[in-house]
């Protein structure tokens, strides 16, 4: 019989411990017995993530002030350089005497000093106030919110539109990569962003208002009619310009679509995916799809204030009373506190998509962390 060894006794009693530990471990991969023994181990978590979001916004809403007040001293700068005097009519006007013009300039503050009367608008838009139209004698909020909706409505219909048509166009695309379908959906992807917006709307007053006489080609805000009859007449003017626009944003996010979901669809993560057995949909829908839809989302944040001012032209094409029209009679007349409210605006926009993109990835990909 073989002696009593002190450092194999000590060594199998140390393994045998540490494999009772390792049974009573909590796995990762089991969720129902980790919130049961840790009930709170949820809670905290989302807390945590909770608070790594606000901490996130707040810092970079901290961070668009002074890159707001950038861009205002930018453009306030610009526009009072500019040539042009809102009141030259007066001074042509040979039945207005020129007191009445020096003392309007004197009552706005036109010949004061550009710092001076950056300080002042400033101040009155920290107070909400954003100035006074010299052109249509209102205040400039109160016309912005006059054409605002509008702009939201086609502008609004027409991105839903470009994202019906993109996201499965070019997903079916990816998935069946050079077959007929693929073909055909990348030579209209092309003509469809190739044409200008000013063309493509020319040739639809062409054939759906002159030729067909379907449509209306003059958007009109003040409809005589109501109940579903007014919904429909609303509709009618809207098909072009939504058309228009949408057109062009899903043709040119079709193919931005195609390329990530090919390059993802590629991955090995997705050939494992396939390897155990997963039908072809749910690996495209919950694999490839949600990432590849990561670039497609910075594409379409940082496109939508540059859809604002591509939403000029059509406008003016179909004579819509919104921001750009607005915009435009601003600019001719020289009515500066329009067109600062307008950019500024604009620029606003721009900062609050790209937040909104940011907290996208998040969602979109969880490995992505607020810090």
């Amino acid at each position: 019989m073989a002696g009593f060894d002190p450092a194999i006794h000590a060594i199998n009693t140390d393994w045998a411990g540490a494999k009772e530990d390792a049974d009573h471990r909590v796995k990762p991969g089991d969720d129902d017995f980790e919130w049961e023994q840790s009930p709170a181990l949820r809670p905290n978590c989302e807390t945590g993530e909770s608070r790594s979001v606000s901490r996130y916004l707040l810092r970079r809403l901290l961070i668009a002030i002074p890159s707001l007040l950038g861009i205002s001293v930018v453009l306030f700068a610009v526009l009072a350089l500019a040539p042009g005097d809102p009141f030259g009519e007066l001074a042509t006007n040979p039945n207005v005497p020129p007191e009445v013009g020096m003392a309007l300039r004197a009552k706005f503050g036109l010949d004061d000093p550009i710092m001076l009367r950056y300080c002042r608008w400033l101040a009155a838009m920290l107070h909400g106030d954003w100035g006074f139209s010299f052109v249509s004698r209102v205040d400039v909020d109160t016309l912005i919110l006059q054409r605002l909706a509008a702009t939201l409505l086609v502008i609004g219909s027409s991105q839903v539109l470009a994202l019906l048509i993109a996201l499965p166009v070019g997903i079916y695309s990816a998935v069946r990569p050079y077959s007929i379908f693929d073909q055909v959906a990348n030579l209209l992807a092309f003509v469809g962003f190739s044409l200008p917006t000013f063309f493509t709307g020319l040739l639809f007053i062409l054939l759906f208002s002159i030729y067909l006489d379907w449509l209306p080609f003059v958007f009109r805000a003040d409809i005589a009619a109501t109940g579903w009859h007014w919904y429909w007449e609303q509709f009618k003017q809207s098909v072009m310009p939504v058309a228009v626009l949408g057109l062009l944003q899903g043709a040119s996010w079709t193919r931005y679509v195609r390329s990530s979901v090919l390059e993802v669809i590629r991955l090995d993560y997705v050939t494992t995916a396939r390897a155990k057995g997963l039908p072809e949909r749910i690996v495209v829908i919950k694999h490839v799809v949600r990432n590849a839809l990561i670039p497609v989302v910075t594409l379409v944040a940082l496109q939508m204030p540059a859809l604002f001012g591509g939403a000029i032209v059509t406008e003016q094409i179909f004579r819509i009373p919104g921001i750009g029209s607005l915009l435009i009679s601003s600019i001719l007349a020289n009515d500066t506190p329009v067109i600062m409210a307008v950019t500024f605006v604009f620029a606003c926009l721009v900062i609050l998509f790209n937040l909104l993109a940011d907290i996208l990835y998040g969602w979109l990909d969880p490995r992505i962390a607020y810090r």
